[in-house]
């Protein structure tokens, strides 16, 4: 009976074995996701507009990724990307990219292009639309904004400064 239970209790740790949380990849227009990033909830949202034919976005990408790393298990902070590239390519490119660079963390394709005149401004006044963009949200209020590549301890320093 023993040998029973330890067999089961193995197996169903084993099954268990290299299932990960799955993150989103999702296409939405920006009315779907501004409640999604203006949570109020508590948790600091950084959030980060890029696509992958940006140069500097994905330079910038690897430093996220090892920001986000630290943070993660934080329950007060949350890394959201926004993806600018087009719907169709989103099963195929952006989904690769993401795998091929290990984001592990949720990916929102804001499918939206033709009002981008009213969304860019609503994330940010100064915004010209230029990628990447970073902006950072607690409790439905925007407590940053950054419209360049941003490096590993600028992204840092600004999470700590808001957390």
């Amino acid at each position: 009976m023993k040998n029973l239970f330890f067999i089961l209790t193995l197996g169903l740790f084993i099954g268990c074995q290299g299932q990960e949380s799955q993150k989103v990849l999702k296409a939405v227009n920006y009315d779907e996701l501004k409640p999604i990033i203006q949570k109020e909830d508590g948790v600091l949202y950084v959030v980060n507009f890029w696509a992958t034919w940006c140069k500097p976005c994905i330079e910038e990408l690897p430093e996220f990724m090892a920001v986000n790393e630290r943070f993660k298990d934080n329950p007060n902070y949350k890394m959201i990307l926004v993806s600018l590239d087009t719907k169709k390519v989103m099963d195929t490119k952006v989904k690769k990219f993401i795998e091929k660079n290990n984001l592990d963390v949720d990916v929102y394709l804001l499918d939206d292009i033709k009002r981008m005149n009213m969304w860019i401004p609503d994330v940010d006044a100064t915004w010209s639309g230029g990628i990447p963009a970073t902006v950072f949200y607690k409790n439905g209020k925007k407590l940053g904004f950054r419209e360049s590549q941003m490096t590993e301890f600028e992204l840092e320093d600004m999470i700590n400064e808001n957390l």
